[in-house]
């Protein structure tokens, strides 16, 4: 599967393609996306911008609300009549029923200059007070409900969110609760409760009509709901949201997008000044987006029918430019296999395809060309061949006559001449190598050794020549010819006129898959000309002496069997002799290197 996807893939064509929707549809659709999310990112921030000025305009409202609507309870108790009713329980049911008639009709007059649903005057004993609380609706044992025993303990005011009951008052009521003392006593007296119903609440937190879902929330200081302006839905509950109550503690106002009630919704949030309560408005993220749905439904229909023309641009460039392509790399394939005989088909086309096929066409006859060019050269190379073969009996002639020489040279008592005759007849042997370019370094450590026994049979004095060679680098092909000339270089032009103190020492060893032979001499050095012959040798100047004919015959065959990495490294002056280092790669096989050494011997030769 994988293989079959890289296959797909590294096809000209699937790379147009994809190459094509890569520059076309890919940045059109993160275009399509970005502006998609600033919008979004747009609409939100305008939104939590408008509803935190809506809420802290609505928070101003609604706390200059509860200042007046305190200031209206202080007024009832500031009345006279009020304390005095209060300033002792009732003794008898008489008394008592003539307090609940003042109280209420007190009350009752006093209702329309409160801005509430309700107000209550309450005593702090309500048991001893049955006909009025009976009148009121309330039970005696009101005195025994928590919130009334909480608000009786404090000088503070509190609030106290009672929930849905049958009867009159069957919805959520929000109650300010002040009790209060005598007026010119620390004594109390009794307690005024005020209930705020939700239309009351309404009047400053009002949703948008086009905000579909947008509501507003109080929520306290435990995270109770306390008004809820859909229908009280979460009235009376701890908001679903554990996140929002922690960022509510570390800011006193902000704009959040938090998942609420199973969906995505904006809240933002400011806090009251005099109360523990927060403010808050929550709207879905739906609501918000839905000016631009239409727009969204605008953009997948044009990005559709982009895609079908995009469709159409690709076929249309497939059909023309990418399939002749495809065509041309299957007759590219044939010929790889040897199929000739297959015509390519003429092109009429101007352009790059044109010209494509029709210099493909060319480049087949000259292949055929060149095919029955190299058929003609084998033959004459065989033919070649055949000659050497039949003039194979030359070397061997010469062979079998030194080998005469050095018989009857035995037979007279001259054993040196006979020394010196096998040592050349090695020596021929060696240089010839059966007519290959590579031997190996053992082989050609031999010939150095026929040539030095010559030399000193010549000379008529020994040489101190020294060898220290790896054992395991001496079967290893090397270039033929390329050591003699070296050691005959130290010899006759380094140490000659010093043999009694001059030597040469060779060594070889194997290092980073080459062979590195090292000769060493403490002649007098190579002088600076003959260098400077040598490197001129190597950018293709001839020098008209003579001088370092051998060194610069290696240095050539080594740069061009190898190339430059390989040439001759030199070391040498007056007084610290000569040392020349050859690399040689370590070549695969004899069989292999001799191929290849014929081959790049005929091209130096």
């Amino acid at each position: 599967m994988i293989k079959a996807s890289l296959r797909l893939a590294s096809s000209f064509r699937n790379k147009m393609i994809l190459i094509f929707f890569a520059i076309t549809i890919v940045p059109f659709i993160i275009f399509a996306y970005y502006a998609y999310m600033k919008s979004i990112e747009g609409i939100k921030n305008a939104n939590a911008t408008f509803s935190m000025s809506y809420l802290q305009q609505a928070k101003m409202n609604f706390e200059t609300y509860l200042d007046q609507l305190n200031d209206q309870v202080n007024d009832l108790i500031g009345n006279r009549s009020v304390q005095q009713w209060l300033e002792r329980e009732p003794w008898s049911n008489e008394e008592e029923e003539a307090f609940a008639v003042n109280m209420l009709g007190f009350v009752y007059q006093r209702k329309p200059q409160i801005d509430a649903l309700r107000v209550r005057i309450l005593p702090l004993n309500p048991s001893r007070y049955p006909t009025y609380m009976n009148t009121m609706g309330e039970s005696i044992e009101v005195g025994e409900e928590e919130w009334f025993r909480k608000s009786k303990a404090t000088v503070v005011p509190t609030w106290h969110l009672s929930m849905p009951k049958e009867g009159l008052y069957g919805r959520p009521l929000l109650s300010y609760i002040k009790r209060f003392t005598g007026l010119y006593d620390r004594i109390p007296r009794g307690m005024i409760v005020t209930d705020l119903a939700e239309d009351h609440l309404k009047r400053f937190f009002s949703p948008s009509e086009s905000m579909e879902g947008q509501k507003f929330l109080i929520v306290g200081a435990d995270g109770r709901v306390l008004f809820d302006s859909f229908d009280n839905e979460w009235t009376g509950d701890v908001i679903p949201s554990k996140k929002f109550l922690q960022i509510r503690e570390t800011s006193p106002e902000g704009a959040e997008t938090l998942m609420m009630d199973g969906e995505k919704k904006l809240i933002t949030y400011t806090k009251m000044n005099n109360e523990p309560w927060t403010i808050v408005s929550m709207t879905p993220l739906h609501a918000l987006t839905q000016p631009i749905n239409v727009m969204n439904r605008l953009l997948i229909f044009f990005i559709a029918v982009y895609l079908i023309c995009s469709v159409g641009v690709v076929i249309y460039i497939t059909l023309n430019f990418t399939q002749p392509v495809v065509r041309l790399v299957r007759l590219m394939r044939r010929l790889e296999e040897g199929d000739f005989e297959y015509k390519v088909p003429m092109s009429a086309r101007k352009d790059e395809i044109g010209w494509l096929y029709r210099g493909f066409g060319s480049m087949i006859k000259k292949i055929e060309g060149l095919i029955e060019q190299t058929s003609r050269s084998e033959r004459n190379k065989k033919e070649l061949e055949f000659q050497v073969l039949s003039h194979q009996i030359n070397p061997h002639f010469l062979y079998n006559t030194l080998e005469s020489i050095r018989w009857k040279a035995e037979n007279h008592g001259r054993s040196d001449i006979g020394e010196m005759v096998s040592a050349l007849g090695n020596l021929l042997r060696l240089s010839l190598n059966q007519g290959k370019d590579i031997t190996t370094v053992g082989r050609e450590i031999e010939q150095v050794k026929a040539y030095v026994q010559i030399e000193q049979a010549r000379i008529g004095m020994p040489l101190r020549v020294l060898y220290f060679f790896d054992e395991e680098m001496l079967e290893l092909p090397f270039m033929r010819l390329l050591l003699q000339p070296l050691v005959e270089n130290a010899i006759q032009h380094s140490i000659r006129d010093n043999f009694e103190k001059g030597k040469v020492i060779m060594s070889g060893y194997v290092e980073d898959q080459d062979l590195v032979i090292e000769i060493t001499d403490n002649g007098k050095g190579i002088p600076e000309s003959v260098l400077t012959q040598l490197d001129a040798e190597d950018t293709g100047g001839r020098g008209k002496r003579r001088q370092g004919v051998g060194l610069r015959n290696v240095n050539e065959r080594l740069k061009l069997y190898f190339g430059n990495n390989y040439k001759l490294l030199i070391e040498t002056g007056e007084s610290m002799g000569t040392k020349i280092t050859i690399r040689h790669p370590i070549l695969d096989s004899l069989g292999e290197a001799d191929t290849d050494g014929d081959e790049r011997a005929r091209q130096i030769l």
